[in-house]
């Protein structure tokens, strides 16, 4: 980087810090309590919610992770993205009214609302777990490996000063976060909008071509096998997308419960009314249809450099290619300003998902478990300080710990995808259930909890134990390293319907046993939309529909 570069990145930083500071004081006088420390009741507009959910998702993960898969794997781990644009929708229909209606803050909550306190307190504890030692720290760790890359600065120093700046942003609550993450996205979408751009006229300019327009079409004609949404079982990476699941299997489980059921992301909205936490959804999903644009054709585009010889020597890692330096080379090679930029947009990125993240954190231990557990008669400025010193230890701990979890190994996108599935199928059924059927009782949210956990290490460790090529036949199991093994997309929808089954058939006995447990009051007519929402929805799902058509 030269002078240029760190004064735009100096210029983003002082935006950033002084609009949060800003902010802060603007609203302190407004902030009454815990409730509005944590979700910022009434204080987010449905853009600042539309923003914030995407800032707080879109990271060092999606930046360095997708683009890398988009190196290895193509267009398809796009579906991730799209997909997620569709199930945005679904939860701003059905899963908000829900929340909303019943007051629901945390998780946990409604998990003991629905359920009982233990079950409550078991999740609490899972998504706390999860939430350090899955997210934050994947994060904290690709967000220190790309701009140690960039910068030329010791990995970390990378970590400590992202970390820092992210816990000076989380201080301030919910409201700091929201508003920042506004100008977070902007930065994000501008810096990674110029990334693509760059990549694509370089690859334009090696082959003869006329701008960026060419530049795509000819990554589309010389890496046209990375331009498939949905992969077939002789492709090499269909262990990560197996096929037609994308769309109607197990792929549904992960959005669903990433985006409906994890107080990292519904945090956003459950401060504020139904209308604007539709419309903060709606924007949200707009934002995502956007996103592979950003993420994933930088990384096509790095594919077909390298094929043509580009930095040979730089996407080389212990002796083998490794697709996570294909963003980070990419901005290497962005001229002087734009460079600056980019830089900007990845840490805008990495901050603002550290910063959710860690409010998360904060907001789960401190009202679930804190409040619950070790302080019933804690005051609320007491809970707030609490929440303080949660997230400046959840964010030391990550630090200490990222080093040796192997992020790098897998590839970081897959890593955590993976990893969360262990418990996804298992928190969806439980939510679902909970939503939707009265009769659904806590024996079965636990069967759900724990069982869903149990099963899936049971798929993944199987393929060691059993010989399973009879799954082959009907492309449940792929050959890797000459072992049979259930693609982890399908082994989150194999486990959904177990736990579906087991809840069904635990909730019957119950049920039978006299156990009535207390549902929430579901009417239809809280799903009801307003027209705007309405059209906005139909469009984006029409223009889903005409992307996964187009590129099959």
């Amino acid at each position: 980087m030269e002078t240029k570069d760190y004064i735009i990145f100096l210029f983003y930083f002082i935006i950033v810090a002084g609009y949060g500071i800003y902010i802060y004081y603007k609203k302190k006088a407004a902030t009454v309590g815990a409730h509005d420390y944590f979700l910022a009741e009434g204080s987010l507009t449905w853009w600042a919610i539309g923003s914030s959910i995407i800032a707080s998702n879109i990271s060092a993960e999606q930046f360095i992770g997708m683009s890398g898969s988009g190196f290895k794997i193509g267009l398809a781990i796009a579906t991730y993205e799209w997909m997620a644009a569709a199930t945005l929708i679904v939860v701003a229909v059905f899963f908000l009214p829900v929340y909303l209606k019943n007051k629901i803050a945390t998780m946990p909550q409604f998990l003991s609302k629905r359920y009982n306190s233990t079950v409550s307190l078991i999740m609490a504890v899972f998504w706390l777990l999860l939430y350090v030692v899955v997210n934050l720290t994947s994060i904290l760790f690709l967000g220190a490996l790309a701009v140690s890359s960039i910068a030329g600065l010791d990995f970390q120093v990378c970590m400590i000063a992202l970390a820092v700046f992210a816990v000076f942003i989380t201080l301030g609550g919910m409201k700091v976060i929201g508003y920042t993450d506004v100008i977070q996205v902007f930065f994000l979408i501008l810096g990674g909008l110029a990334t693509t751009y760059v990549a694509l006229t370089l690859v334009s300019d090696h082959f003869g071509g006329a701008g960026v327009l060419d530049g795509f079409n000819l990554v589309s004609n010389h890496a046209s096998d990375h331009f498939h949404m949905i992969l077939s079982p002789d492709n090499a990476n269909y262990i990560d997308l197996p096929g037609l699941s994308v769309l109607i299997g197990g792929m549904w489980v992960i959005n669903l419960s990433y985006w409906g059921c994890n107080q990292y992301i519904t945090q956003r909205a459950l401060g504020a009314d139904l209308k604007t936490a539709r419309g903060g959804l709606l924007f949200a999903a707009s934002l995502k249809l956007l996103m592979p644009l950003i993420v994933v054709i930088p990384g096509i585009a790095a594919y077909v450099l390298y094929q043509e010889g580009y930095f040979q020597q730089e996407m080389i890692a212990n002796g083998e290619v490794n697709p996570d330096h294909a963003y980070p080379v990419l901005l290497a090679l962005l001229p002087s300003g734009l460079r600056g930029l980019s830089f900007a947009a990845l840490t805008a990125a990495v901050v603002a998902s550290l910063a959710g993240k860690a409010n998360s954190i904060a907001t789960i231990f401190t009202l679930d478990i804190y409040k619950n557990l070790i302080n019933k008669n804690a005051t609320e400025k007491n809970l707030v300080n609490v929440g303080k010193i949660t997230i400046v230890v959840a964010m030391i701990l990550a630090v200490i710990i990222a080093p040796y979890l192997g992020i790098d190994k897998k590839g970081g996108f897959q890593y955590i995808q993976e990893y969360t599935g262990f418990v996804s199928p298992g928190i969806f059924a439980m939510f679902l259930l909970g939503f939707f059927w009265k009769k659904a009782t806590s024996n079965a949210a636990l069967f759900a909890t724990i069982g869903g956990f149990l099963m899936s290490v049971i798929l993944k460790f199987l393929p060691g134990m059993v010989d399973l090529s009879f799954l082959a036949s009907i492309n449940f199991a792929v050959p890797v390293d000459g072992v049979y093994e259930i693609p982890f997309v399908d082994r989150v929808g194999i486990v959904f319907v177990l736990c579906l089954i087991g809840m069904y058939i635990i909730s019957k006995i119950d049920n039978k046993r006299g156990i009535v447990p207390v549902g929430f009051e579901v009417d239809t007519k809280m799903f009801k939309t307003n027209q705007a929402f309405t059209v906005g929805a139909v469009l984006i799902l029409g223009i889903i529909v005409a992307l996964y058509t187009l590129f099959w």
